[in-house]
């Protein structure tokens, strides 16, 4: 699933946003009471550590308002965000709550970080220089978390880096509210990766004694104790994704996502279906028309041809495969198979639900569950339940 999800309307979390569900293609329905569930249990998971939020990238999609403001009540105080937009957004909603920007501190915006009392996560010298200059001269302590590199190589200072800035801590305003870093291989519980980093990050956290730290994201926090330190930030098991791959889900499923079937007709043998006629009838079919498409984030390559079969969606709880190319804003599902009379038009088709997981749809969709929960659709109708 590929196109970005909108900011939702969340005025009140148990209305429906977006377009109205008669109007709208699909309805993508948010269970607010599984999200509040799979909160509880990470936070059980790393007791005594706190339990902090990662709702970047629209609450994973979902939402960045409806799901801070439900986790909100459940005693969630700290919550990270990508940008300084969805930290503007979320401050809104908590007027007192921890918010980290994990992007980091865009040349010239420190003013915007004070103005909305938001903490941007330092990853490089030039950052702390630059947020330095700007507390000093507005005499500003609203303070920043520190991000140290321990193997991602993406941002965050260096390990030398880290330990030059620790004597700052000597200082009464040396603002570091929290360190952290970031796990490479936290799904894999076996990789050594996971060790050399917690070993690394307990040195650097030596140094900076007295200072929250931070490594687990959700995956980290089913390593162990060792993983949890002061602070655990989970992102994606919260709203479903196992967390354990390979092992059973201890995620309740957030999303549910069924399309309309706008259509019924009958295929001849050796009949095509969709564009360049790319699949053809090998038997008398029956074919459904879907009101989904690459413009509601579902792949392009998932459509089934005369040389490869495609995806496919649940209709009554039976795998429906794809035929034909998925266009824009319509997909053809053999339904041939179903009893005769089962199928007609305005049912529904599921593609998250009824048995497949957001994890399953990814392994579908050749990708991984936080890529389908990140690109669902614009146009679908959202009915949020549970809160």
């Amino acid at each position: 699933m590929l196109s970005p999800a909108p900011a939702s309307d969340t005025s009140d979390p148990t209305l429906t946003a977006g377009p109205p569900a008669d109007e709208a293609g699909g309805i993508l329905t948010i269970d607010l009471s599984a999200l509040e569930q799979n909160y509880k249990t990470l936070r059980s998971a790393a007791t005594p550590a706190e339990c902090a939020a990662v709702v970047k990238a629209d609450g994973y999609g979902l939402g960045l308002e409806p799901v801070a403001s439900h986790l909100a009540q459940f005693g969630c105080t700290t919550f990270f965000v990508a940008d300084l937009s969805e930290g503007k957004r979320l401050r809104k909603i908590t007027s007192d709550g921890a918010i980290y920007v994990l992007n980091g501190l865009p040349q010239g915006t420190a003013q915007v970080f004070a103005d909305h009392n938001l903490r941007p996560v330092i990853g490089s010298t030039a950052e702390l220089a630059e947020w330095d200059a700007f507390a000093k001269t507005n005499n500003w302590d609203g303070g920043f978390a520190l991000h140290v590199d321990t193997g991602m190589n993406r941002l965050g200072v260096s390990v030398e880096e880290a330990a030059a800035i620790a004597p700052r801590l000597n200082r009464a305003d040396h603002g570091v509210k929290l360190i952290m870093s970031h796990f490479v291989a936290s799904q894999f519980a076996e990789s050594q990766r996971n060790q050399e980093q917690i070993l690394t990050f307990r040195n650097i956290r030596a140094l900076f004694r007295g200072v929250p730290a931070s490594l687990a994201n959700s995956s980290g926090i089913f390593l162990g104790s060792s993983a949890h330190l002061d602070l655990v930030r989970p992102g994606a098991a919260l709203y479903g994704v196992n967390p354990t791959p390979g092992k059973p889900n201890p995620m309740k499923p957030v999303v549910d996502l069924k399309v309309r079937i706008a259509k019924l007709r009958d295929i001849a043998f050796g009949e095509t279906v969709g564009y360049d006629a790319t699949w053809t009838a090998r038997r008398p079919s029956r074919i459904a028309i879907v009101t989904l498409g690459y413009a509601d984030g579902f792949h392009r390559s998932q459509g089934g041809s005369d040389q490869k079969s495609g995806g496919s969606l649940l209709v009554n709880g039976k795998p429906c495969p794809i035929v034909g190319r998925i266009s824009m804003d319509l997909i053809a599902i053999d339904v041939t198979d179903l009893p005769a009379g089962t199928v007609k038009r305005g049912d529904f088709a599921t593609v998250i639900g009824e048995g497949r997981d957001v994890d399953a749809a990814g392994d579908m969709l050749g990708t991984i569950g936080y890529e389908v929960l990140t690109s669902l659709g614009r146009r679908y109708a959202r009915v949020y339940k549970g809160g």
